[in-house]
């Protein structure tokens, strides 16, 4: 907690809505609604964005349209776009379509790796080897996420040893940024903690972000575990909406204006209007024409004097 004459200490939300959220959705939004969804993120504050995917969109037919959203984004100066990809063509299409950052996705279990990727887990790691340097060379930012770090709906409990040996090797390729992934929700705030701590000693001076599914309604609480072992960065989507479609039963992401809300009155600053969020959540709502799961966007913030 911060005194009366101290700045708050910051934790970076990116907002993975218009990707991840919106990917396995059973709505199927417009390119133009999709660029208003960004357009209200950014309003809110947001900085950084997971505005589009360059993968097969055989794969993901709702992220085919991923260079029409790139060109419709609002270059606001200090926001950036990132967009996933996971081979050498994906980068090339990013970069192409003017994504500020690519991220990537190493999976750490084979079968998981295999629907997910249609490839081993060495395999991945080598696209990622491949994917960084071409992205170091045109520029712009790297960041790579481990999925699947608390357990695979294919194969279980994953041990840990093999999280931070995945994170060992991708450490070596010196991305900005690792990212922990809960993909299917099922991790607890003792097993994210020491992921984190584990991770921090296998990538030194990487920064390291956490990404968490609400699929057991744990993710705030493994979110406070991860800040209290050092993580300042985090994945969450709009209204809780989304889901890997790979991964079954596999709920949405945890909400955004939830993580805002707990980090704000932790004592953390995020530079997000809570308000808007809540806004933008329930404009987010009629689009999809369905209820999102953010509790926050039902209840709203802190109750204010009467």
């Amino acid at each position: 907690m911060t005194g009366p004459n101290q700045q708050a200490e910051r934790v970076q939300i990116v907002d993975v809505a218009p990707r991840d959220g919106l990917q396995a959705d059973p709505a199927d939004l417009s390119t133009a609604q999709k660029v208003e969804l960004i357009q209200r993120l950014v309003a809110a504050g947001h900085t950084r964005v997971e505005a589009a995917s360059f993968v097969s969109p055989k794969a993901v037919p709702k992220m085919a349209d991923g260079e029409a959203v790139m060109a419709g984004v609002p270059r606001t100066a200090g926001v950036s776009y990132s967009a996933l990809v996971l081979n050498q063509r994906g980068v090339e299409r990013a970069i192409e379509a003017g994504a500020d950052e690519v991220c990537g996705v190493v999976v750490a279990t084979e079968t998981f790796s295999q629907a997910n990727q249609r490839a081993s887990v060495a395999e991945s790691i080598q696209r990622w080897r491949a994917i960084s340097e071409t992205a170091r060379a045109a520029g712009i930012r790297t960041s790579v996420t481990v999925s699947a770090v608390c357990g695979c709906p294919y194969e279980g409990r994953v041990d840990a040893d093999r999280v931070l040996g995945i994170v060992a090797e991708l450490a070596e390729t010196q991305p900005d940024e690792v990212a922990l992934a809960d993909t299917i929700g099922v991790g607890v705030p003792t097993q994210v903690a020491a992921l984190f701590e584990g991770a921090a000693q296998q990538a030194p001076g990487i920064v390291l972000r956490g990404h968490f599914h609400n699929t057991r309604n744990t993710a705030l609480a493994n979110i406070a575990a991860a800040i209290d072992t050092g993580v300042r960065v985090f994945d969450s989507s709009l209204g809780g909406v989304g889901g890997c479609p790979f991964a079954p039963r596999a709920t949405g992401n945890v909400a955004t204006e939830e993580v805002v809300y707990m980090v704000h009155e932790m004592g953390f600053d995020t530079g997000l209007d809570l308000d808007a969020l809540i806004e933008a959540s329930a404009w987010l709502e009629d689009q999809l024409g369905h209820g999102v799961p953010s509790l926050v966007a039902k209840a709203g913030g802190f109750p204010q004097p009467r």
